[in-house]
């Protein structure tokens, strides 16, 4: 069993690379083997329009555009699972999270009939890491993040998001313009539900690691 873990995040020791931390540990608990990606690490675009993966003359399932995303593209196909974490910037995952949906995604998609050509199965796991609250989540978040959702389902597994809320930005708020956020708040959330989430992280991992 292989499961592939990619941190979207630019920031390598943060909430989102500890809730990874967390989901690593999960997968590793039922035996899997675990690869661990900085995805600001690699130099890449999204997709080009190139269509060369919709040629008639081209093996389907594959992006033909060669940069460092290339290895990965292929070792997430071979895998058990992906698990995949990003901030929300703007209600949104990062541009890095986003190209590599395009690139692991739109090459797979028939154009014929909307099916998948991956003939695999790969489960996986999202986690969003936010500054908002859980209920602004809820009530404006959660429905335009399902589209992320519905890409990963033609990898043909499982498909688990995860939101974790109400992160801690900084350590001392008081050295930035960031009169709008109480670090009181962000303090005990840290304490009394950021646990909670690693937890839940390691559960998640651990079930969609168990093969296929």
């Amino acid at each position: 069993m292989k499961t592939i873990i990619i941190n979207a995040s630019p920031r390598k020791k943060w909430n989102t690379a500890e809730v990874l931390d967390a989901a690593r540990k999960g997968a590793e608990s039922v035996g899997a083997e675990t690869e661990y990606v900085n995805l600001y690490d690699l130099v890449f675009k999204g997709c080009r329009s190139c269509l060369i993966c919709k040629r008639k003359d081209k093996t389907k399932g594959k992006c033909y555009w060669r940069d460092d995303l290339t290895p990965l593209l292929e070792k997430i196909y071979e895998a058990d699972a992906l698990i995949i974490g990003s901030p929300i910037y703007f209600g949104q995952p990062t541009s890095e999270f986003r190209a590599l949906l395009e690139r692991l995604i739109f090459c797979i998609m028939s154009y014929d009939d909307g099916s998948s050509y991956f003939t695999g199965r790969v489960n996986v796991g999202i986690f969003y890491t936010m500054n908002a609250p859980l209920e602004f989540y809820e009530e404006s978040m959660k429905d335009s993040l399902s589209s992320n959702e519905f890409l990963f389902k033609y990898l043909n597994g499982e498909v688990i998001s995860y939101p974790v809320c109400d992160t801690l930005q900084v350590h001392k708020y008081s050295e930035y313009n960031m009169a709008g956020f109480s670090q009181e708040v962000k303090e005990k959330q840290l304490i009394l539900q950021f646990p909670n989430d690693l937890e839940k992280a390691f559960e998640i991992a651990a079930e969609l690691s168990k093969g296929k």
